[in-house]
């Protein structure tokens, strides 16, 4: 019985990292979606690319700093248990991995391609399993610091901030470190509007990530005897939120409208298994708002050129999660407790730092060192004939 509880485990692990890699499709897809035509294929070789770099840093260096853990022994060992240790580096590679995926939308038509992997590299090795390893490792005493002086520890089931909030607030120094497109914002004060090239693309992109994020949060667990149906439930009730007010606050825009499931799922992850549906529903609702007024305020009013919206739908979502999870937590609204709001602002406000830092130090030294943008006349030609020298779709028939 005890064996066969292990190889459960191995395939409750491996069917969650299936269905988290699967969601780097919808990345892609949701990329391809709403750059322009000629930046499409672009965003489809980043995404791989980036996803098989990550790949490398992290067996070799990110999963030690995070788990103290190499897969330096042989096969024989590290076969041990039915595989668990290695599908769970599977399962915590494809987290690792949607943080450059997550950047890559922000950071969408201008960036230099091989600029891109060096810092997706440097990220995923050093930067992101530093916050990992002190919210789900107890790094360096981190959880035991503030279950000490908070009463509980900081809580993060399925990674508001451990992937997302890092993700966007990195994304975030990348997208202001290379500045905006050409030709984005006028000197008379007028904004160039570069509307999705795709809604069908955009959409299916969109899809593939919702299908997945029941991946990405249940399996969360990843022991199939702590697996709960509360996490499957508060995620759908925070994708509907999600799409039900960007639906309402944006007129039916097909644009915001898929991508408000996305900003309740990013702030439901944190505190999926211990908040009420309910909550998890007007939580949902509220990101979904959050991230229509923040897209808007971000590309209008700061002039901040974050080609998909990627700090206000990553990074201020998984900042609301985070603390929503030591509200809505609570028993008193219904939640299951063993939660505290201080707890969840000191981590958050550490995750923010450590982002931050890393991110601008990261692309900081990549840009004075070999640059990140594109020259001008290969942003205007786009990253797909500058960089690949292919576009989506042939501008004429072949004849043969």
């Amino acid at each position: 019985m005890e064996a066969t509880l292990k190889n459960l485990d191995v395939l409750f692990l491996l069917l969650g990292g299936v269905m988290i890699l699967a969601m780097h499709a919808g990345f892609a897809f949701l990329e391809v979606g709403t750059v322009r035509h000629k930046n499409q294929v672009n965003a489809l070789v980043k995404i791989l690319a980036d996803l098989s770099v990550s790949c490398v840093a992290y067996f070799f260096i990110g999963f030690m700093i995070a788990y103290g853990e190499s897969f330096y022994e042989g096969a024989q060992e590290l076969s041990a248990d039915g595989g668990y240790s290695l599908t769970r580096f599977f399962f915590l590679f494809t987290f690792a991995a949607a943080i450059p995926a997550i950047i890559s939308g922000g950071i969408a038509e201008r960036m230099k391609f091989l600029p891109q992997l060096i810092a997706t590299g440097i990220v995923v090795a050093v930067v992101y399993p530093l916050f990992e390893g002190l919210a789900w490792n107890n790094r360096f005493g981190f959880q035991d610091w503030m279950n000490s002086n908070f009463g509980a520890s900081f809580h993060d089931f399925a990674g508001s901030p451990v992937v997302h909030l890092v993700g966007g607030w990195i994304a975030l120094s990348a997208v202001l470190l290379l500045g905006p497109r050409h030709g984005r914002y006028k000197r008379d004060n007028r904004i160039s509007s570069h509307p999705p090239s795709s809604i069908p693309f955009l959409a299916l992109g969109s899809w593939v990530l919702i299908v997945g994020w029941f991946g990405f949060n249940v399996m969360s667990a990843q022991k199939i005897q702590a697996m709960s149906g509360l996490v499957a439930l508060n995620s759908l009730m925070a994708m509907v939120g999600g799409t039900l007010s960007a639906l309402v606050m944006t007129r039916s825009d097909p644009g915001f409208t898929y991508n408000g499931p996305l900003a309740g799922l990013v702030a439901v992850c944190a505190g999926s298994d211990v908040m009420h549906p309910i909550g998890a529903l007007f939580l949902g609702a509220v990101a979904g708002v959050l991230f229509v007024k923040m897209f808007t305020f971000t590309q209008n009013r700061l002039r901040i050129d974050d080609v998909l919206g990627v700090w206000p739908l990553h990074g201020l979502c998984g900042v609301l999660g985070t603390l929503a999870c030591g509200v809505l937590g609570q028993r008193w609204l219904g939640g299951l407790g063993n939660v505290s709001v201080a707890a969840q602002v000191s981590g958050t406000a550490v995750a923010i730092f450590i982002a931050l830092a890393g991110g601008f130090f990261v692309y900081g030294v990549v840009k004075l060192s070999i640059g990140l943008r594109l020259d001008t006349e290969d942003e205007f030609n786009g990253a797909d004939l500058s960089i690949h020298r292919v576009s989506a779709t042939a501008e004429r028939d072949t004849n043969w």
